[in-house]
């Protein structure tokens, strides 16, 4: 498992991960056959590069708000099948990529923030972990209110 010595390791962490997403989602839009998907893909770029920039302004400002907040789970990703990255892919599956993946990132975060002892580095791990909460529902609303609801 990875080591952290400070907070400026886990901003640094999280920043590359938020980095690594932003690069999957823009190399997907790039490979996307439809412009629609070159589209949504591109916006969930965009999403993610916003993450980053909030966690360097967090690294630089040297503060930290953490929230207690508790985002509703809607689950849906729970009950949905994975489905493989291809610029084939329709709005519902992407949708689907992104709830998972958001979905991977929170569960590694309250892995890291179990692992570790310091209340501050969990309490940063923890708030990390509900914002890619906050992510996720973000993408189970957009499948409930579009993809569900047409069925």
């Amino acid at each position: 498992m990875k080591e952290f010595s400070s907070i400026e390791d886990i901003l640094d962490f999280a920043m590359r991960a938020e980095q690594e997403a932003v690069d999957f989602y823009t190399d997907l839009a790039a490979k996307s056959k439809n412009k629609q998907m070159h589209d949504v893909f591109s916006e969930f770029a965009l999403e993610e590069m916003k993450h980053k920039s909030r966690l360097l302004v967090i690294k630089e400002n040297k503060s930290l708000v953490l929230s207690g907040e508790t985002v509703r789970d809607m689950k849906i990703a729970d009950y949905l099948v994975d489905v493989p990255a291809s610029p084939e892919m329709t709005y519902a599956d992407a949708l689907v990529l992104a709830m998972k993946k958001e979905k991977n990132a929170f569960r590694l975060y309250m892995h890291l923030s179990e692992q570790i002892s310091d209340p501050l580095m969990k309490g940063l791990f923890q708030n990390l972990a509900q914002e890619e909460s906050r992510h996720k529902l973000r993408f189970e609303v957009e499948y409930d209110e579009y993809i569900l609801k047409e069925n």
